[in-house]
């Protein structure tokens, strides 16, 4: 165990020279937990017998809050609505949340990292908990597939610079039609 213990050392120390990090810049989790959960199952038992292929709908939603200088609440949220033949089999619901310490990082990576580590951190425990809510509910299991919050940040961040345009397009409109008004 000594051994393990001495190379285990040694191999942090051969990563952290092999990678130096900015100065200054931390990133580390300091808690996870669950914030919420549900589940529901409205037609059980009748739901069991119905015949046909189950139609699956999932939701996602992020929140993040500020909780100091360096403390940020992350949560991630899923929904999974199952429906046979126009009927809800289940609702499963749950909110993984983390509180995660950032210091150091620049306010475009900070908010990088809120959008795309986080819940990359998140996900499988949220994972997790979906599907043993399901499978508990006297349902098939359902495998979810992996996402990839890097691409959906990067969307976000296209739509957030789409609708930062058209506020400011509307705002000169707007600008205009006064000044036209007013001449």
């Amino acid at each position: 165990m000594t051994d393990e213990t001495l190379n285990g050392a040694a191999g942090a120390a051969l990563a952290t020279d092999a990678q130096p990090q900015p100065q200054g810049a931390s990133f580390t989790v300091e808690k996870l937990y669950v914030k919420d959960l549900s589940f529901e199952a409205p037609n059980a038992p009748q739901v069991f017998n119905e015949q046909g292929q189950p139609d699956l709908q999932m939701k996602l939603s992020q929140k993040v809050n500020r909780l100091g200088e360096a403390a940020f609440e992350v949560s991630l949220g899923i929904t999974i609505t199952c429906t046979v033949n126009g009927k809800t089999a289940y609702l499963a619901e749950v909110e993984q949340a983390g509180v995660f310490g950032l210091a150091g990082f620049e306010e475009h990576i900070l908010d990088a990292m809120l959008g795309t580590q986080c819940p990359n951190i998140l996900y499988p425990y949220a994972t997790a908990s979906i599907g043993q809510l399901i499978v508990s509910g006297g349902f098939p299991p359902f495998p979810m597939q992996p996402i990839n919050f890097d691409a959906l940040y990067g969307e976000s961040l296209r739509q957030r610079a789409e609708q930062m345009e058209q506020d400011q397009a509307g705002g000169a409109t707007l600008a205009n039609t006064e000044a036209a008004g007013n001449a």
